[in-house]
């Protein structure tokens, strides 16, 4: 007797039409992230994070910048 290391996978009943697929895969797509104004300089910046250009959060300096 021959014996098969074969292992047996679901198999669709049914061929998945384009519609039913790209319905499935309609939520996939890559969203803008969110962004505000600082409300100090003006910058637009993530929510919720310290602003890269003034160094400050919630209208509060929080980071001393360096002068160029």
């Amino acid at each position: 007797m021959m014996k098969l290391d074969i292992q047996m996978f679901a198999v669709p009943f049914r061929k998945v039409s384009k519609t039913r697929k790209r319905m499935r895969r309609s939520h996939n797509a890559m969203e803008v992230p969110g962004l505000t104004k600082c409300p100090n300089c003006g910058e637009i910046i993530k929510p919720h994070r310290v602003c890269k250009k003034c160094g400050s959060y919630k209208g509060k300096t929080v980071v001393s910048k360096k002068e160029n």
